[in-house]
């Protein structure tokens, strides 16, 4: 590890840090309905939507009813946005005249973006037309990661709420989550994004002349096809939404997405702004800051480890080089370290960040390709995932996952000092529980099993391009990927067939919404409750202890589960190197 990467890791760390606080507490406005600059402004917008709409932005729900909502509003988004692909040779803004998608690819790529996943089995240049990809996939972008925070906002008034059945309204905070919070970070992000060099047009692809023809089956190609399009607007949400799907097949090493270092620098930024501010807005929101800066000590204390381990080991370079006397020490004229799979524009340090923050987020876009990681620095991606994406996590839905876990935490104190456990002054009991217990164990079950299956079944195994133990951590990555709402893709395995297309799309869809269910369950229990006043028998949640005791957790969860699956992938192949 150099002097160059550790300087790159701090300033992108401490960057992300000097954010958290003012946005955070704008956010916090946001949702308890105070004045926040932006909400004065445009609140005359916001009223119009709902008097079109004919909601009633006053009338509070019970958690039964915020989901029904929510489930209903995805399900409709899902439905739309498969129509669309499905139609899309027939509709305008197809100056390539892009077929229709297949019926497959098509559930699979609806589910991927209605679920904030935004798993991509597709060139999005060679499938999808400008208005699949704008009024499909971009409206989805918004709409999905404004679904994850507002039943954060919800989960929230659990806890403040005191002995009420209601959280909240769903469309008042989808509503105010996508106007004054994604939408004015998407405009600002995109028009810096287009100064950088990142395409937004409607014109068909450009051909132009190569500098030197191509020998193509025999004869020489003169000519190549640029492929153009309105990309920076989607490329600032799925950034900023932690959605990930790139509007051109290689996503963010392509110089159309990603042209600079400064874009590079302010997309990964983007990654991470908003997960890390909501801890603010959750200390906020419940009256002491203090519970969200753990929270958020709890994330950096895990990631960044991770990111640093993943640094490391791709600096260190392939060990079979060494035996080969092939030099891999950085110098003027190499970068040095593990250089394949990655863009020379951005090297191993631009390339691990991004790495390590896409998966600990789960955005799933990519700047290098993950396959071609060494073993360990590509398994720090994917154990990030395996942890249920609660280290930053997706907007809202990250922080209302690891909030599961510190119900898991505070219960098992709880049993330790022989004390009915509380947080934040409310009792935790056995439905809690059980409903936080299916919020970590869904996302397991379904990439474990799903692993399995495709390791079983001949026509899964057939997809898979690379024999023994890397193989299997092809597979796992993918499962990882959707069952914990990523994205990303470890490459190396053919996912676009029916078999791949159907298993991945039924666990991006379980993995969201049976995680939806149970989290508004519990916050619809709390709400309920009475708050306990602080005794001495009160257990601290923001001290330096449960800091670790909460980590402790985390980590012995995602250990004891993924443990023996990463040992015969990842792993393994890592021994057999040496």
């Amino acid at each position: 590890m150099n002097w160059s990467n550790l300087t790159q890791a701090s300033i992108y760390i401490i960057t992300i840090l000097v954010f958290v606080k003012p946005l955070g507490m704008y956010m916090a406005r946001i949702y308890e309905g105070k004045p926040a600059g932006m909400n004065v402004w445009l609140g005359w917008i916001e009223r119009v939507i709902y008097r079109l709409s004919g909601v009633n932005p006053e009338q509070e729900m019970t958690w039964r009813a915020y989901a029904v909502a929510a489930m209903i509003f995805n399900f409709f988004g899902i439905i739309t946005v498969y129509a669309i692909q499905r139609l899309q040779v027939f509709l305008p803004l197809n100056p390539m005249s892009i077929p229709a998608v297949a019926p497959d690819l098509a559930f699979n790529t609806a589910v991927s973006f209605a679920t904030n996943t935004n798993w991509q089995s597709y060139g999005g240049e060679t499938t999808l037309s400008y208005f699949t990809q704008m009024l499909g996939l971009t409206v989805q972008n918004f709409v999905s990661a404004a679904t994850g925070m507002a039943v954060l906002a919800a989960l929230i008034r659990g806890f403040i709420q005191k002995q009420s059945d209601r959280i909240g309204n769903f469309w008042v905070d989808l509503v105010r989550s996508t106007l004054y919070i994604l939408l004015p970070l998407s405009i600002l992000l995109s028009i810096i994004l287009v100064s950088q060099g990142v395409v937004q047009t409607f014109k068909p692809y450009e051909k132009v002349a190569m500098v030197q023809p191509i020998n193509n089956n025999g004869t020489a190609a003169q000519e190549q096809v640029i492929a153009l399009g309105p990309a920076a607007s989607q490329i600032a949400i799925k950034q900023l939404g932690t959605n990930g799907g790139g509007f051109f097949n290689t996503n963010s090493s392509h110089p159309f997405e990603n042209p600079t270092p400064l874009s590079n620098f302010l997309e990964v930024i983007a990654i991470l702004l908003i997960p890390a501010a909501l801890c603010y807005t959750f200390g906020c929101m419940v009256k002491d800051k203090r519970q969200g800066w753990a929270l958020l000590a709890v994330m950096l204390i895990i990631f960044i480890p991770c990111l640093w381990s993943s640094m490391h080991f791709e600096q260190k370079g392939n060990p079979l080089f060494d035996r080969l006397g092939i030099d891999q020490k950085a110098s003027a004229f190499q970068p040095g370290g593990n250089m394949e799979g990655k863009e020379a524009r951005f090297g191993i340090a631009n390339s691990a960040i991004w790495a390590a923050a896409t998966t600990a987020a789960s955005n799933g876009s990519v700047n290098s390709m993950h396959d071609s990681f060494m073993p360990l620095g590509g398994l720090v991606p994917m154990w990030l995932m395996q942890l249920g994406e609660v280290i930053f996590g997706g907007v809202g839905s990250g922080l209302y996952g690891l909030l599961a876990f510190v119900i898991v935490a505070v219960f098992i104190a709880g049993l330790m000092i022989g004390r009915t456990p509380e947080y934040l002054g409310k009792k935790i009991e056995s439905y809690e529980m059980k409903m936080a217990a299916l919020v970590l164990l869904i996302p397991h079950m379904l990439v474990l099993a799903g692993t399995a299956i495709s390791v079983i079944l001949p026509q899964a195994r057939q997809a898979i391009l690379n024999l023994g133990a890397h193989g299997l951590s092809e597979v796992l990555y993918a499962f990882s990927s959707a069952g914990n709402n990523n994205g990303s893709a470890f490459a190396g395995l053919s996912t676009n067939n029916i078999y791949y297309n159907i298993a991945l799309g039924l666990a991006m869809f379980f993995s969201r919404y049976w995680l939806i269910i149970p989290t508004l369950a519990i916050a619809g229990s709390l709400s309920k409750k009475k708050i306990v006043p602080v005794s001495q028998g009160t257990l601290p949640t923001h001290t330096p202890l449960f800091v670790i005791f909460l980590v402790m957790v985390v980590l012995i969860v995602g250990a004891l589960t993924f443990f023996p699956a990463l040992a015969l992938g990842p792993i393994a192949e890592h021994l057999m190197l040496h």
